[in-house]
């Protein structure tokens, strides 16, 4: 039985593929999942980013005793999957990603920073300002100027660029929905022709929001890959 880690996206939790998750293990797949720090019910560590959580992912799979998991990253997950495997190949077989940005110029920064300002949200997407409160309780607002820091930070050091993306020799799935307003098809086809073992898929009809997913589908995409 192949063992699978999914890891979300950016103010999200585990609790966001809980659906793919079930759809999986229903595939006969040992299917793990965690929450980043700082999301969920998790806590804050004193560091918070790209580096920080491709530590904690490298700590889950030595505290759960995994050999070589695959790992399915969503948005920002997929990301910190990929610098793992960049600081640490040895951890993880195969990666897939979906709706992962790579493009984080200071022009983009600054545009995704603009939106994650809570008075904003409580303002213009109440709904949305609440759903997040009800994910993450009362360190929410706390969580948007963090993550506002990652994406500056991201900027800055641009983990995955064009050099160390030619040192992944993992086999790498790089994807995303036809319709994602956040991720563009150039920055997914750039990173995938600098990796040296990847494919790429494109999930038609489909937007960045996980929620939106059409699971079945990317499940049978999943065991495709894998399993080849």
């Amino acid at each position: 039985m192949q063992t699978l880690i999914l890891t979300h996206g950016a103010l999200g939790s585990k609790a966001d593929l809980d659906k793919l998750a079930e759809v999986l293990q229903k595939e006969n797949y040992k299917v793990l999942s965690f929450s980043f720090s700082g999301h969920g019910a998790t806590e804050f560590e004193n560091d918070f980013g790209i580096e920080q959580f491709s530590l904690e992912l490298e700590n889950f799979i030595l505290r759960n005793g995994l050999v070589k998991p695959c790992v399915i990253g969503y948005s920002m997950g997929g990301y910190v999957a990929l610098n793992l495997a960049r600081r640490s190949p040895e951890r993880i077989n195969k990666i897939i990603t979906l709706g992962t940005k790579f493009n984080w110029s200071s022009e983009v920064v600054e545009k995704e920073v603009k939106m994650l300002d809570a008075e904003t949200m409580l303002n213009k997407v109440p709904a949305f300002a609440k759903s997040l409160e009800l994910k993450h309780g009362k360190k929410w607002k706390t969580l948007l100027l963090r993550t506002a820091e990652l994406m500056r930070d991201i900027s800055v050091n641009n983990y995955l660029n064009p050099e160390s993306l030619k040192t992944i020799q993992n086999k790498i799935l790089v994807g995303l929905g036809d319709k994602d307003q956040m991720v563009t098809v150039e920055e997914t086809i750039s990173v995938y022709r600098s990796l040296p073992n990847a494919a790429m898929f494109i999930l038609p009809n489909t937007k960045h929001p996980i929620e939106q997913l059409n699971t079945a589908l990317f499940v049978e995409i999943i065991k495709g890959f894998l399993e080849s």
